[in-house]
């Protein structure tokens, strides 16, 4: 818009400059070089003018907001990659840590904003759904600014917040209110080395709940060291559902509304039973941002045991052994079959017997687990450097908490270098324009009437 307006001046000025001058010489019988000469003074007006425009017009690129904001921070590239598609399929969340160029404390609603677009714009949040539901959130923020930031998507915010209403601060601190989980809990300590230790995340799974550890991968350029004995207890010994935040929040929003639909038929010597969760508009209606994971159902089958469970597709996995978040079936022998399915999913239970069967409800988390653990890793902004790891490590999973990486060290010196550059070639072009007599600095001079039209002045004087 600028370089257009300063086009539009250059065409346009020395065209009315000579229509001026043209005029003054048809109606007050001056010649071309004196009218010039009386209409110096706008001419010298519209150049400074002009010089305001050309600077303007350079001083642009350096001090609009999109170059300050590129100025102030880099995206790490690796969310971009299939090694974050590699992530979400092993099970991994992508979630908030904030944008360096904002303030938590000045507008959380505006960094929320600003760090959902950050994700969406670059990586799913989840393998079951696009959109972000976690955040990091600091301590101090009222319930006020963490409601502006719960309208920008984000309903989980952790860790230990400071806030009244709480989610998961201890092993019976379940929550009951979408606000409560405005303050999750930090459960179980830390994954570093050294200040973790196995033997408090064991004691946190043995109470129950879920169990949230905290992590940070790198500080600066420092790498922080993973405890692996941690890893390898959560890998190997826990009996827990390895969860995320955002999928622990969905399964909790999920169990609050719900329509099913099943039926049984005998075929044979075999109950034949069908059964579907089914997706409806209410219940999306009480929390529409959950993603549609599956929740695991109890059914009292009255000794029968479970032949098979299966779909069109064919037979669900069996889940007896898995902790990751998946559809399929548990069952051990004369004991409740517990299926675990998403909404909309219809699904066929085939039984070795005849026998009646009930639908017992839910469970508090995934395939029947007691506990729930899951890893926040702050302040991720290099995801290559923070998970390559544990690539060899499938049943962990990450809430992986983003943030782009801080670009003022490297770059931030740039636009004022630019403006002094810019500055500094105008002024010196002023300067040597100003030596020449031209330019908006120079003094309008007046040349003297030349001798033929003296001459013609005094002829007249004369001839009177």
């Amino acid at each position: 818009m600028g370089f257009h307006c300063c086009l539009v001046f250059l065409i346009y000025d020395p065209v009315v400059n000579h229509l001026v001058a043209k005029q003054r010489c048809a109606k007050y019988q001056e010649t071309p070089a004196q009218a010039t000469d009386v209409s110096g003074v706008s001419i010298g007006k519209n150049w400074r003018a002009l010089t305001v425009c050309v600077l303007l017009c350079l001083m642009t690129p350096v001090v609009s907001p999109v170059a300050a904001n590129d100025a102030s921070w880099k995206e790490d590239g690796w969310l971009r990659t299939a090694l974050a598609n590699e992530r979400l399929d092993s099970g991994d969340e992508f979630g908030c840590y904030g944008i360096p160029s904002l303030s938590w404390n000045a507008d959380p609603g505006a960094v929320a904003l600003e760090c959902r677009n950050y994700i969406s714009e670059r990586v799913s949040a989840s393998r079951w759904a696009n959109h972000s539901l976690s955040t990091f959130t600091p301590a101090g923020l009222t319930m006020n600014q963490h409601s502006a930031i719960a309208s920008q998507g984000f309903v989980v915010h952790g860790d230990l917040n400071e806030l009244s209403s709480t989610a998961w601060h201890g092993p019976d601190d379940a929550p009951e209110d979408d606000w409560d989980w405005y303050n999750l809990g930090r459960r179980g300590g830390s994954l570093e080395q050294i200040i973790g230790s196995k033997d408090t995340v064991q004691l946190a799974v043995e109470e129950g709940g879920l169990v949230n550890l905290y992590w940070v991968g790198r500080v600066n350029d420092a790498t922080i060291r993973h405890d692996r004995d941690i890893i390898s207890y959560l890998q190997d010994e826990a009996q827990a559902w390895m969860t995320t935040w955002g999928e622990a929040w969905s399964y909790w929003a999920l169990k609050r509304c719900y329509e099913l639909n099943h039926s049984s038929e005998v075929i044979g010597n075999q109950t034949v039973i069908s059964f579907e969760s089914i997706l409806t508009e209410q219940c999306t209606a009480v929390s529409p941002l959950a993603w549609n994971v599956p929740v695991t159902w109890m059914f009292d089958l009255n000794g029968s045991d479970v032949v098979d469970v299966r779909d069109g597709e064919g037979s669900l996995s069996i889940l007896s052994d898995s902790k990751n978040t998946a559809e399929g079936f548990t069952q051990l022998e004369g004991e409740y079959l517990h299926l675990s399915v998403v909404k909309g999913h219809n699904v066929t239970i085939v039984l070795n017997s005849t026998s009646e069967y009930d639908v017992m409800g839910q469970t508090e988390f995934w395939n029947n687990y007691s506990a729930a653990v899951t890893i926040a890793s702050h302040d991720t902004t290099d995801l290559f450097k923070w998970s390559k790891r544990f690539s060899d490590e499938p049943t962990v999973v990450f809430t992986w908490l983003v943030q782009p990486r801080d670009g003022l060290p490297e770059g931030g010196w740039i636009p004022f270098v630019v403006a002094v550059v810019t500055i500094a070639t105008i002024t010196s072009m002023m300067y040597v324009l100003k030596r020449e007599g031209l330019g908006p600095f120079s003094s309008p001079q007046t040349e003297p009437a030349s001798a033929t039209s003296q001459n013609e002045i005094e002829s007249g004087y004369e001839s009177e």
